[in-house]
């Protein structure tokens, strides 16, 4: 017993044990370290209690430190030591560790259910303690993370949250009782399964939950249902509390893992630029962690924002970088669905189709937000195409799938849908009905691409019924927020539209100059402004020198009365108004 070692060993022990409590993960490890030292050079019997004690101390602190070799190797070697003693229950709760190290740390689900067979055959004829429910909890994660396996999961959970009751460990209790939410609310249980996520997160950060990683664990559910609902302002008021934990407990991944979904909640903002600053910094400290299930998230959220930005080829480079076997048990399915998106923002419908309806069929049918996302997309893919049938029946999949969701951007997402579905069966009066409410819903919720997206949609629609000044002022806000946040693909289709307009209304009333009296050389220049390019691009582009496209330049100005340092913006905002862009 280590109550049988040296007074200078139990102190020490004692010390590390006092610094893990409090997060000071540094001088845990410094530590237990001492106490392992002390006992390899010891000229008496060692103190084998005592050594098992402190690898599994060492193997926490190392673990928070994000040495994963340290913390397997520790954890390891505690797990031997603890079973040639007789310490079955020490022996199965260092199993299920080593199964949540082994799949988040390197992604081998296979190993992680192999500790946790071992763990749990230590135990099995033993009276329930808290290591059968921690091992319950390891093998949820594994069957909801690597297998996609939320029922099964969600069981397991349940299970955990009544073993903690039971014995009075509010730790284990809240652990199940945020993996018990997140499956429940990814099956359609939204709000049993939000209740018990907000209760284990409140405990998570109110200080009734002592063990660090039982906190974390709750709070990290809760933001993954927070994006599988949509409910951003639910998010954003969890996100915080988290950072502001993470930065108390000196935990870095955490911080990072935050940022990661603090970023996701600035793209669906529109702060664009604020979003790629906080999934770089992010991406690059998880990079450094070898934990590829908070890698994969941080890459896959990033490709998604270069898909938003056109930037396919950054976009691509990342999807491939994902293809990397460390990801595959926990990326494999986001990468078909995020190769998707990329392909129909280029315009290659039947790939986006493809990969979209293989991205839906290796998701398991229960695990119906998580095919929300698939069901939209396709639904998009196959309104291009015109088919109608299609349409109707990825619209009548997601309406089933979010029937129990009632998140104002949700709403918005299956009013946008059911938009398209009138579009390709011909029902324009039920096609503006759904994308003015679509607008509308998403703008009051601060989503402001996915506003303008459903106005350009509308502006089509408004076209088509013969309202065009109403048209041209939808087509018109939308290409002006495309442009304010950095969308060039949606922007040149708003551009695209609006210069079909002003074409067909020019025909119509015998009009063929351009405003301003523009020459058609200036138009030239004006439109690649309008894009973006640089004087010395427009020069390349056109084939002039330098100092031909400042002439030009300065020509525009004066015709459309822009100057001093907002003369470019200016310029800009013309020539979308004006269907020149």
């Amino acid at each position: 017993m280590v109550n049988d070692a040296p007074s200078n060993t139990v102190a020490m022990i004692n010390l590390g044990q006092a610094a893990l409590a409090r997060g000071d993960w540094s001088a845990a490890r410094a530590a237990f370290e001492t106490v392992l030292r002390q006992e390899e050079t010891a000229v008496a019997a060692k103190d084998i209690a005592a050594t098992a004690v402190a690898l599994d101390g060492l193997g926490m602190a190392a673990w928070w430190l994000n040495d994963a070799a340290t913390a397997i190797s520790a954890r390891e070697r505690a797990y031997q030591l603890y079973r040639a003693q007789g310490e079955t229950r020490s022996a199965a709760r260092v199993a299920a560790w080593l199964a949540m190290d082994t799949f988040h740390f390197r992604g081998e689900y296979a190993i992680a259910n192999g500790w946790i067979q071992h763990g749990r055959r230590l135990v099995e004829n033993s009276e329930p303690g808290v290591e059968s429910g921690w091992l319950d909890v390891a093998q949820a994660h594994v069957l909801m993370w690597a297998d996609l396996d939320y029922a099964a999961g969600q069981q397991l959970c349940a299970q955990a949250v009544a073993l903690g009751k039971t014995l009075g460990d509010v730790d284990l209790e809240m652990a199940g009782l945020s993996g018990e939410g997140l499956a429940l609310v990814n099956q359609g249980q939204v709000g049993e399964g939000m209740r018990r996520l907000d209760q284990a997160t409140l405990a998570a950060t109110n200080g009734d939950v002592n063990d660090i990683d039982a906190a974390c664990t709750a709070c990290c559910c809760l933001i993954f249902a927070c994006e599988w609902t949509r409910d951003y302002e639910r998010a954003a008021q969890w996100v915080q509390r988290l950072r502001d934990l993470a930065t108390r407990w000196s935990h870095p991944t955490l911080l990072a893992f935050c940022q990661v979904h603090y970023a996701s909640l600035l793209i669906w903002r529109g702060e664009w630029a604020a979003a790629e600053a906080e999934l770089l910094v992010a991406t690059s400290h998880l990079a450094t962690t070898q934990q590829p299930a908070r890698v994969a998230d941080g890459l896959v959220r990033l490709a998604d924002l270069r898909c938003r930005q056109g930037r396919f080829a950054e976009a691509e480079a990342l999807f491939a970088r994902l293809e990397s076997p460390t990801f595959n048990a926990l990326a494999g399915d986001y990468r078909l669905y995020g190769r998707a998106v990329l392909a129909l923002a280029q315009d290659e419908v039947d790939t986006a189709v493809n990969l979209t309806e293989r991205f839906l069929r290796a998701m398991p049918t229960e695990n119906r937000l998580e095919r929300v996302a698939g069901f939209e997309l396709l639904l998009q893919a196959q309104a291009r195409r015109g088919d109608q049938a299609a349409v109707a029946a990825a619209l009548a999949e997601m309406k089933t799938a979010v029937a129990h969701v009632t998140t104002k951007p949700m709403q918005a997402a299956l009013s946008f849908a059911e938009g398209l579905a009138a579009v390709t069966a011909n029902d324009p009066q039920t096609a503006r009905r759904c994308f003015e409410d679509a607008a509308e819903w998403w703008a009051r919720a601060g989503i402001p691409f996915e506003a303008a997206r459903a106005r350009l949609e509308l502006a089509r629609v408004l076209w088509a019924v013969g309202d065009q000044e109403a048209s041209q002022r939808q087509a018109a806000k939308a290409a002006d927020e495309f442009a304010r946040l950095g969308a060039p693909p949606d922007l040149n289709r708003a551009a695209a539209f609006l210069r079909q307009m002003e074409s067909a209304t020019a025909r119509k009333n015998g009009r063929t100059h351009p405003p301003a009296n523009l020459t058609p050389r200036e138009v030239e220049v004006l439109r690649l402004l309008a894009h973006g390019r640089s004087n010395q691009e427009i020069s390349h582009e056109l084939v002039l020198s330098v100092r031909t496209v400042e002439r030009h330049i300065s020509n525009i100005y004066s015709k459309i009365g822009a100057e001093g340092p907002s003369a470019r913006a200016a310029a800009t905002a013309f020539a979308i108004q004006r269907m020149l862009a």
